[in-house]
Formats: structure tokens, C-alpha cells, sequence
């Protein structure tokens, strides 16, 4: 592995500075308190050519990795923006219609999606399946004319209220008919605003741009064109957008880690208690020191897994513990930076405590830090199943 990056890869990492110039993080946070999608940065984002990092140039993407996408998620992070739709509808989304989409379905929903013109949600998490995927009730069932009726609910739905498409996880056959439990899984592409679809905005705590939905499905037609990759066999499909998801997370707390001790240092360098500048006492250098080493030590383990998967490599074990190592790190980092501001830390002015939040949200989501721990277990140190 070259821990060196490209020039192309240093420039993708680097637009987050240039991004902030116009789209800072006050911007980010307007758009925050009001649970508004910042659409124009969005769409700044896509004329730049970098919705579309992981779509092939034939589709209107850069043709470009794992790598590039986690660097630009980075980037970003470390300037305070970090875009969830980048990872949901241009990773989740676009890279698996890219790989097991019809030349159709190509050449119908990427062009528009990487220009910025469509968004793309993943629908996947149940009210009563929760991390237990292999639970889900979500049914599509096969109609006499050879089309699918959607019947079911999701929750916890990024961006599905504003989306144009939306990818739903359902089961074709049931569980309990499946000769394996990894059998009876297809993944449809929707219109989010086709009859049959009802979204209801779920009201959360923490003030972030994309907006949380439930879902309901009553009797939506889905044609066998919308099918994406095989009925029955989405498993395998659903299984390719897990390790990318994980990735990036690990990418974001690496930057917004980075983000909240910068502004911590500049801030202790600059304020005199005791005449002496607070950063010269051990008391706040040393916890700023080890969240450092710990953001370092994530950001390296999620470059390795997305080295890893864009060599086509198994890398399920990197990935959980990229998620986990920066998820745990980021909040190391935002706590440690809080308490060099004191009371400052807590005001709107100084946007300190604001970082935590989505920091903290990244230990539970897209799977909760337990269930990474329950995968290293099992997995990579090979001792029994605990669930």
C-alpha cells in the first residue's frame, strides 16, 4: 500500500477548502437548524464533477474509487461539511446501480444523478428489524401480468422526502420460504413520488441538513425492469453497499475529528488564563495529543479498507473497524476540543458543541459500534456467535 497520495487524489481531498470558501460551515449550519438540504452546495458539489467519483465516465462520473470518494469525504468533514448524501445516494446508490444496474437503468438514472439533476435515498432499515436485515418484512410481491406489488414500512430514511429515487430492500420471498435466510432478497429502484409511497418526516435532536423519514408502502407497482441486479438474489447486492458505507463514516469522524482539534488549538494557542496561553498546559495538550493519535490511527485503517476494496479484496473486517475505531475517535476528539473552550465551548458562537452531535450519531448509525464489535468477534478473531 503507498501511503502516498496522487496529485489527482491530493486535489480531491483539498476541495474542501475550496468548497468552504463560498459553502463554510456556517452555511452547513443554517441549513441544519432548519432541517433543510443544502441544496445549492449540493449542487455546487455536482457541477465540480464529484457526486459522480464512483460512476464511470460513460455514465457522467469520474470513473474513479473508494479512495477518491473517501478522501472527498474527508476533505470535507475537515472543513465541517460533511454531506451524508454523498454517502447514501452518490456511494450507496449510484455505485450499485453502476455495477449491477441494466445498461437501461445506466443510462437512465446516472447521467442525471451525477449532474446533480436527481438524488437517490436507500431504503433499507425497519421499524421492527432494526440491525437484524435478514428480518426484513418489506414484501414485493409477484402480480399475474409479471410486475411487483410493495407492501411494508422502513424508518430512519435519509433524504427520502426530497429524493427523486429511492432504492428499496424487500423480500420477494419470505424468510420462513427461503431455503437460506440470505435467500429471497430483491432490490428495486423507485420513484420516491410514484402512488403507493407516503413519507412522514421524523423529528430528531440533532441538527443536521438531511432529514430523517418513515416510509410507507401501500400496494406500489414495480415492474421487472426495476428490479436491480436479480429477484430473489439482492442479498449479494445489498452486501456491496455495507463495506462502502462503513468506509466512508470512517473518513468523516477522521475529518471531523481534525476539524473540531484545529479549531481547539488555534483557540488555546490564542486564550491567556494564568498568563499563560491554555495550550501550554499539559492538562488540555495531552487529551488534544492522544485524540489525535487516535484520529490518525482511524483515518489510516479507512484508507487501507478503501485501498482494499478497490482492489476488489475482501475487506469486511477493515471496514467495521475503520467505523468503529473513528466513530469512537471523532467523539475522543470533539469532547477533548470542547473542554479547552470551557464555557465558550457551549455557545453558538464559538459552533464547538455543535460538532458532537454528528459525531456521537456516527457510533450508532449506519450499524451501532456493538454490532461492529459482535462482527470482529465472530469474524476476525473467530469466536463464537453472541447474537
Amino acid at each position: 500500500m503507498d501511503f502516498l497520495l496522487s496529485e489527482e487524489q491530493r486535489m480531491i481531498y483539498e476541495y474542501g477548502q475550496n468548497l468552504s470558501k463560498t459553502y463554510d460551515r456556517k452555511h452547513w449550519m443554517e441549513y441544519a437548524e432548519r432541517g433543510e438540504f443544502p441544496e445549492d452546495m449540493y449542487q455546487q458539489v455536482a457541477k465540480d464533477g464529484f457526486v459522480g467519483v464512483m460512476v464511470p465516465e460513460e455514465y457522467g462520473g469520474s470513473g474513479l474509487g473508494m479512495m477518491e470518494m473517501g478522501l472527498l469525504n474527508e476533505g470535507l468533514s475537515e472543513q465541517g461539511i460533511p454531506l451524508l448524501s454523498l454517502v447514501i445516494g452518490a456511494t450507496m446508490g449510484l455505485s450499485l446501480i453502476s455495477t449491477y444496474g441494466t445498461e437501461a437503468q445506466k443510462q437512465k438514472y446516472l447521467p442525471d444523478a451525477c449532474s446533480g439533476k436527481t438524488r437517490f435515498c436507500f431504503a433499507i432499515t425497519e421499524p421492527n428489524a432494526g440491525t437484524n436485515t435478514i428480518r426484513t418484512a418489506t414484501s414485493a410481491a409477484a402480480t399475474p401480468d409479471g410486475r411487483f406489488k410493495i407492501n411494508g414500512s422502513k424508518t430512519f430514511i435519509t433524504d427520502a422526502g426530497d429524493a427523486d429515487y429511492m432504492i428499496v430492500v424487500t423480500r420477494t420471498t419470505s424468510q420462513d420460504e427461503a431455503k437460506r435466510s440470505t435467500d429471497g432478497f430483491t432490490l428495486f429502484i423507485v420513484d420516491c413520488k410514484a402512488k403507493g409511497i407516503e413519507c412522514q418526516p421524523i423529528p430528531v435532536s440533532i441538527k443536521i441538513p438531511e432529514v430523517q423519514y418513515s416510509v410507507f408502502y401501500d400496494d406500489l407497482d414495480v415492474g421487472p425492469e426495476d428490479v436491480l441486479g436479480e429477484v430473489d438474489k439482492g442479498f449479494k447486492v445489498l452486501f456491496e453497499a455495507i463495506n462502502p458505507e462503513r468506509i466512508l463514516v470512517g473518513f468523516i469522524c477522521a475529518g471531523l475529528g481534525r476539524y473540531a482539534m484545529g479549531r481547539a488549538v488555534e483557540y488555546a494557542n490564542d486564550r491567556v488564563v494564568f498568563d499563560r496561553p491554555i495550550g501550554a498546559y499539559q492538562a488540555l495538550q495531552h487529551p488534544l495529543a492522544k485524540a489525535k493519535t487516535e484520529i490518525e490511527m482511524a483515518s489510516l485503517i479507512s484508507r487501507k479498507a478503501a485501498w482494499m476494496f478497490d482492489r476488489g479484496e475482501p475487506c469486511g473486517a477493515e471496514s467495521n473497524m475503520a467505523k468503529f475505531a473513528a466513530s469512537e475517535a471523532a467523539c475522543h476528539a470533539v469532547d477533548a476540543s470542547l473542554q479547552c473552550f470551557g464555557g465558550n465551548g457551549f455557545t453558538t458562537e464559538y459552533g464547538i458543541f455543535d460538532i458532537y452531535p454528528m459525531a456521537r450519531l456516527l457510533k450508532t448509525i449506519p450499524l451501532n459500534n456493538e454490532m461492529v464489535l459482535n462482527y470482529i468477534s465472530e469474524y476476525v478473531l473467530g469466536m463464537p456467535r453472541s447474537y
